[in-house]
C-alpha cells in the first residue's frame, strides 16, 4: 500500500472532523461548559452535534456490514474487547472531570491549535503529559489479586 493511500484518509477525515468541530462551535470551551450547566444557562447545541454524529455512524455501520473489506486498508480494525475494568472507569471519570473543567477534550483541543494556539496550549501539553503517563503505567506489571475459595 502506498504512503499516500495510507495517509490520505486519516488526513482528510481529521481535517473534516476539525472543520466540523469548528463550524459547530465545539472548539469554544464556554459552549461545552454551557451544555454541562443543566441547572443554569443550559446550551443544548452539543446534543445536536452528538445527534448528527450518531446518525452518520449509524449509516457507516450499516455500510460497513455490507463491505467485504475497507477501501483504504486490508481489513477493518474493530475493537475486540467489551469488558469494563477499574482503569477504564477511572479514566472515564477523569476525562469527564477534565472535560467539565476545561470545556475541551482532545479533538476540539487539537482543532483549536489552529485558531487560538496560546489559549489551548496548556491543555494540549497537559493532555500529552497524561498520555505519556498512561503509556508508562501501561508498561508496569499489574498486581493480580489472589482468588480465594
Amino acid at each position: 500500500m502506498s504512503l499516500a493511500r495510507k495517509l490520505l484518509p486519516p488526513l482528510v477525515s481529521g481535517t473534516l472532523f476539525g472543520a466540523g468541530l469548528t463550524i459547530s462551535g465545539m472548539t469554544d470551551p464556554a459552549r461545552v461548559r454551557g451544555f454541562l450547566d443543566v441547572f443554569g444557562a443550559w446550551d443544548p447545541t452539543l446534543v445536536f452535534v452528538m445527534g448528527g454524529a450518531v446518525l452518520v455512524m449509524a449509516v457507516a455501520w450499516r455500510i460497513r456490514r455490507r463491505m467485504g473489506a475497507p477501501i483504504f486498508a486490508e481489513r477493518f480494525s474493530l475493537p475486540d474487547r467489551n469488558d469494563l475494568d477499574g482503569r477504564l472507569i477511572a479514566g472515564s471519570i477523569l476525562f469527564g472531570i477534565g472535560w467539565g473543567i476545561a470545556g475541551l477534550c482532545p479533538g476540539p483541543a487539537i482543532a483549536s491549535l489552529a485558531l487560538s494556539p496560546l489559549s489551548v496550549l496548556p491543555f494540549v501539553l497537559a493532555m500529552l503529559a497524561g498520555m505519556a503517563a498512561q503509556q508508562v503505567t501501561s508498561l508496569m506489571p499489574r498486581r493480580r489479586q489472589a482468588v480465594t475459595e
